[in-house]
């Protein structure tokens, strides 16, 4: 009986320090993945910051008679959720977190909602709310691409532009540092009202069409610093998950080998009990 105990035991310990090994080199990979996408999110913002510097000046040549659609918004009540989920699993709470926020805005809203899931594993959360997405985006990259943010962001563009929708939001979970993430909603459209700064550039061939171009290139690199944001949230929520599930392992088998030690110490008690009362016998 005892025997069969340890062996069973035995089978259990290895199972453990398999599942110790995927956990741990995941937790690795986790890790040095999270280590370039914080290095390119870096890099990101202060393209954006630059380029923002740029957009300031050129909203500052607009009059205030002149008319933007991008700073004005339109007539539509409906608004646009972009929801930025993982393509993957094995990341904690990251995703139900993300689809949480998302349903407490939903709720607050008078209009219609559109909800866009960029990520798999967001949209079954999603659907689970209620909320059908019109349109998804999967297999991101780790290290999401200018043309990445730009497929994504054309198409809520679009759908401002034409009026089906009067705000484009971004829900996303910030990355503040490796071990605090933010649930966030920001708005990319309509832009607020940019304070007026001198600027003494001369604008060729017009503002309109200078400021158009250059706002496409600041909407697209923030859509990419979103992206970058909640990739380094996914890995390093995934960093935590993995260091938590191989600390389990840890402790399951600091408890496994205390009872196969206990369990053969048994064993060799009981033998030697028999060894000394068969000699006894022999006497």
């Amino acid at each position: 009986m005892c025997a069969a105990g340890l062996i069973d035991i035995k089978r259990r310990i290895k199972s453990v320090e398999s599942t110790r090994k995927i956990t741990n080199a995941m937790g690795l990979v986790a890790t040095s993945k999270l280590r370039k996408c914080r290095k390119e999110l870096l890099l990101n913002n202060k393209f954006v910051e630059s380029t923002e510097k740029i957009v300031k000046k050129l909203a500052s040549s607009i009059s205030d008679e002149e008319q933007s659609i991008y700073f004005n918004g339109n007539n539509s009540k409906d608004k646009l959720y972009i929801v930025m989920t993982s393509d993957t699993g094995l990341c904690g709470g990251f995703n139900a977190n993300i689809v949480s926020y998302l349903e407490t805005l939903v709720k607050k809203d008078d209009g219609d909602t559109n909800v866009v899931v960029v990520g798999k594993r967001g949209i079954g959360y999603v659907k689970k709310t209620g909320i059908d997405p019109i349109n998804e985006y999967v297999d991101i990259s780790d290290l999401p691409t200018v043309t990445e943010a730009k497929i994504i962001f054309e198409k809520a563009l679009e759908m401002y532009i034409n009026g089906e929708v009067s705000e484009v939001n971004i829900v996303y979970s910030e990355f503040i540092s490796p071990v605090k993430q933010q649930q966030k909603s920001t708005r990319i459209l309509p832009i607020e009202k940019l304070d007026k700064v001198s600027s003494n550039c001369i604008i060729e061939p017009n503002v309109e069409q200078v400021l158009g171009d250059c706002l496409n290139i600041y909407l697209k690199a923030k859509v990419r610093s979103i992206l970058l944001s909640s990739k380094c949230s996914e890995q390093s929520s995934r960093m935590t998950a993995m260091d938590g599930a191989t600390q389990n392992a840890n402790d399951l088998l600091s408890n496994l080998n205390l009872k196969f030690n206990r369990i053969r110490q048994q064993i060799i008690t009981q033998e030697i009990s028999e060894i000394v009362g068969g000699a006894e016998a022999q006497k």
